[in-house]
């Protein structure tokens, strides 16, 4: 099993950063996830907590050596359930793969909660795990190359989701300074 995490705050209130959640895809820094739908969102009428869960369909260029050992397509599938909780100011998403999950799976988790200063902590972890026991070299490989996947995709979608956040501050603010 391999393991990826980041850590750091965006500079930005988490009320802000929660909302943002929802508008950071279609992005072009990720253009890998072309297609998001929204399974199902309830509202707990007792504590307020929102729980979402959504399909995002994703596109990955996988090495030759990968596609032809275990077959499949570019084509890829993610299961990925949130929940916010207004109360408590916490987000948490966590997400696994469908596709291909009989050779490897990849769960992420990820939290947003108030930093101190008034910005939105972020930690984001992932757990890769190849599924052949008897193909211990072959396993390590694609571990090794999902995990450099992920952490690249990881890098790409904290871009993303910077931008969302920026464009959605000055819009904020622009709109601000017109009703004044």
């Amino acid at each position: 099993m391999h393991y990826f995490s980041q850590l750091f705050n965006y500079e930005h209130p988490w009320s802000h950063v929660v909302i943002g959640m929802w508008h950071k895809y279609p992005n072009p820094h990720c253009t890998h996830v072309v297609t998001i739908d929204t399974l199902d969102r309830t509202v707990d009428p007792r504590t307020g907590v929102i729980r979402t869960e959504r399909l995002m369909g994703c596109k990955q260029k996988a090495p030759i050596w990968i596609v032809k050992l275990f077959g499949g397509s570019e084509n890829a599938f993610v299961r990925e359930i949130s929940f916010i909780n207004p109360a408590t100011q916490e987000a948490t998403i966590t997400s696994v793969n469908l596709s291909l999950s009989q050779f490897a799976t990849c769960y992420e988790n990820i939290r947003y909660s108030p930093a101190p200063d008034g910005h939105t902590a972020f930690i984001q972890t992932a757990e890769i795990q190849a599924r052949m026991s008897m193909w211990r070299s072959t396993a390590d490989r694609l571990e090794n190359w999902l995990v450099q996947r992920f952490e690249h995709n990881a890098q790409l979608g904290k871009m993303a989701f910077t931008d969302v956040l920026r464009s959605m501050w000055e819009a904020k603010e622009q709109h601000a300074h017109s009703c004044s």
